[in-house]
């Protein structure tokens, strides 16, 4: 166990050196010059000048990204071009809101996928798999941001009982929290509990057909002990750490989710950061991202390990 976690920790310096790599190379591949965007409208050459000597836009790429990995390795990411803001500051105001979109959408993936997935199992071939099965072809297939539009227009336009945009904290308001909260966390739920409810199915059908699980039933236990108490405690096992990765995604992926609903996350502040040339705020937040990622990928196979004693 020491060795699995010594060895996956040794890879997280040269991942992160890779992913620090690629978002500096790619950033540079933006259209547009932030000199000119912060300039204004009347673009004097001076302020141009101070600008791209302020912000260091004329050095070289190496000595650049140089520069910046020095100031991520003392944990500064920079500052907003656009806001004068430290780019640490940026994260830490909304990691929250994203985090509790990616938590609810992970609760609504699991209420809804967990069930189906054992239902699925439990009337392998039947009428009843292959609708469950249907239903999980269709989460996947609809886009995000098309399911939320029509959210917005059945909920909040025609029965008025959500709003359709905007974020309220919840120390403010628990209930209006959670009113704002509850149609985006489904749109993202709803692709992850299709992906959840495969996985519950195949392993569950896999735990089915083992010895131990012959043997409680013919032992007389009741179907419903056998499957509840035998049998889905050991096909949690996979599912478990899935959600793990699952949760990194919905941290990276609700980009489109939070432009739709309007909601002050990591994607609207990435989004902004792309159309203003704010290169520090992008690569901050990216590189946060892919670090919470690489983090919770970890914690994935730390809880297989630990919840598997066979790999032990």
């Amino acid at each position: 166990m020491t060795t699995f976690l010594l060895r996956r920790i040794a890879l997280i310096v040269p991942t992160l050196f890779f992913v620090s790599l690629l978002i500096f190379g790619l950033q540079q591949l933006l259209p547009g010059d932030p000199a000119i965007a912060l300039a204004g409208e009347d673009r004097d050459p001076a302020v141009i000048a101070f600008l791209r000597q302020k912000y260091h836009l004329d050095d070289p790429l190496p000595m650049r990204y140089a520069l910046w990995v020095e100031g991520v390795a003392r944990g500064d990411l920079g500052e907003s071009i656009r806001i004068k803001r430290p780019v640490f500051d940026l994260i830490t105001e909304k990691l929250p809101v994203t985090g509790e979109l990616a938590l609810m959408a992970l609760l609504i993936a699991l209420a809804i996928g967990l069930p189906a997935g054992i239902i699925a199992a439990v009337n392998n071939g039947t009428v009843m798999d292959y609708g469950v099965s249907m239903a999980a072809l269709w989460g996947l297939s609809i886009p995000n941001f098309w399911l939320g539009i029509l959210l917005i227009l059945l909920f909040s336009v025609e029965l008025g009982l959500l709003p359709a945009s905007g974020f309220v904290s919840p120390t403010e308001s628990l209930k209006q929290n959670l009113l704002t909260m509850v149609m985006p966390a489904f749109v993202l739920g709803n692709a992850i509990a299709a992906g959840m409810m495969r996985h519950m199915r195949s392993a569950m059908l896999q735990v089915l057909s083992t010895d131990f699980v012959r043997t409680a039933r013919a032992k007389g236990l009741p179907e419903i002990w056998v499957i509840l108490r035998h049998a889905l405690r050991n096909a949690l096992i996979p599912v478990v750490t899935l959600s793990a990765l699952d949760f990194g995604a919905l941290l990276s992926g609700a980009v489109l989710t939070e432009q739709v609903f309007t909601i002050p996350g990591f994607g609207k502040l990435i989004v902004d950061a792309v159309f203003n040339r704010d290169y520090a705020v992008v690569q901050g937040v990216v590189l946060f991202t892919a670090f919470a990622y690489i983090m919770l990928n970890l914690i994935a196979d730390i809880a297989y390990v630990v919840l598997n004693p066979r790999l032990r």
